[in-house]
């Protein structure tokens, strides 16, 4: 009967111990999910704020490019006119 009881004493403690190992490694998942998830949530708001970024980079670089354009037919109607007062000065 000795046996018996040592061999119940053992079943039981390993069955504890492999309780708190299987709720140990529970915790630690449950919180390796979280902290995942938190992860992915931060890095969904890096990329949102990186777009809007670079939306409103492009816009700031569209104006940009208008205002060089613009600038640029300016300066071509100024050469033409110049050019223009050129030849009449010759022609006298």
């Amino acid at each position: 009967m000795h046996r018996k009881i040592k061999s119940a004493t053992r079943m039981l403690t390993l069955a504890v111990i492999t309780g708190v190992f299987v709720v140990l490694s529970g915790c630690a998942s449950t919180t390796t999910t979280d902290s995942l998830q938190s992860q992915i949530d931060a890095m969904k708001s890096d990329v949102a704020a990186a777009r809007a970024d670079a939306a409103s980079a492009n816009a700031t670089a569209n104006e940009a490019l208008n205002a060089a354009n613009a600038a640029n037919a300016r300066a071509m109607e100024t050469d033409t006119k110049i050019d223009r007062m050129f030849r009449k000065t010759m022609q006298k």
